[in-house]
């Protein structure tokens, strides 16, 4: 009967995934049937330990945080849990020998949410490794299936990858990061006179993690290539989006891709792939 508890555990992944992120959900829906459930597995870990830092104000964060941190590493080294995003999670780690340094990292970044507000160069560079560029490589343990060659190749595109995903959220997320919780990521960046030279600077730098992502991307094998891809491309979009926004506006509202829009990057998408026009 573990197998049920096993399969409940992780249908509650799923659910987090769709609930919180409609873009992630559908992009992992294209990946090969036999990823989807690790890859659920590691958003709603995340996705929870965000929910934490940045949502649950009226809660004592930092307890939370450390009490997260700690069922973590008790349900990789029982191999169980009662919470069901942690024992979907531990199963994924387990499975596919994921690294305990990549889980430190990550924890290290959600760190910083509870009391960093601004970042130099160097801490903006950690803070993106541990929250972004780590999950890209928790993903790659799932695609590469065990192939440490493979693996060691790709790393720097994922990295790249989850860069660029990590930093579009940010020019997205500007008005909420700064006015709801007072957070300035960028280095060196004064969002009270945001100026086009800044955020060029911005969006040169995101344009060379999307450059450096697309040859891996390229080279995943197929049962994660399209998925991957369909991310890469509707990422793009909204970066494109962005680009075309002015630095006030960018203030102003949250910029999105609609979903007409959404479903036009993937049948773009599906119509390349076919005729292997990656």
């Amino acid at each position: 009967m573990i197998k049920l508890f096993h399969d409940v555990s992780q249908q509650c992944s799923k659910a987090v995934t769709e609930k919180y992120s409609t873009s992630f959900s559908s992009a992992i829906k294209l990946l090969h049937a036999d990823l989807r459930t690790p890859i659920y597995n590691i958003y709603g870990f995340v996705r929870f330990a965000d929910e934490i830092v940045d949502t649950f104000h009226q809660y004592k964060k930092e307890e939370l945080l450390i009490e997260f941190k700690k069922d973590t590493y008790a349900a990789i080294e029982r191999g169980i849990s009662l919470n069901p995003i942690l024992h979907s999670f531990q199963i994924t780690v387990r499975d596919y020998n994921i690294s305990h340094d990549l889980i430190e990292a990550f924890f290290s970044s959600m760190e910083m949410d509870l009391s960093k507000t601004e970042y130099n160069s160097n801490g903006y560079k950690e803070y993106i490794y541990g929250s972004a560029e780590v999950v890209g490589l928790m993903c790659l343990f799932v695609f590469c299936e065990g192939d440490k060659n493979m693996y060691n190749d790709l790393k720097p595109s994922a990295q790249a990858l989850g860069a660029a995903f990590q930093k579009v959220n940010f020019l997205r997320d500007v008005k909420a990061d700064y006015e709801l919780l007072n957070r300035s990521y960028f280095p060196e960046v004064d969002f009270t006179n945001f100026t086009p030279r800044m955020k060029q600077e911005i969006e040169a730098d995101i344009a060379a993690d999307f450059e450096n992502a697309y040859e891996g991307i390229l080279n995943l094998p197929a049962k994660a290539r399209f998925g991957v891809y369909v991310a890469y491309k509707y990422y793009l979009s909204l970066f494109k989006k962005i680009k075309r926004t002015a630095p006030a506006n960018i203030l102003e509202q949250r910029i999105r891709i609609p979903n007409y829009g959404k479903a036009y990057i993937v049948a773009k998408a599906g119509l390349r792939s076919q005729f292997n026009l990656y």
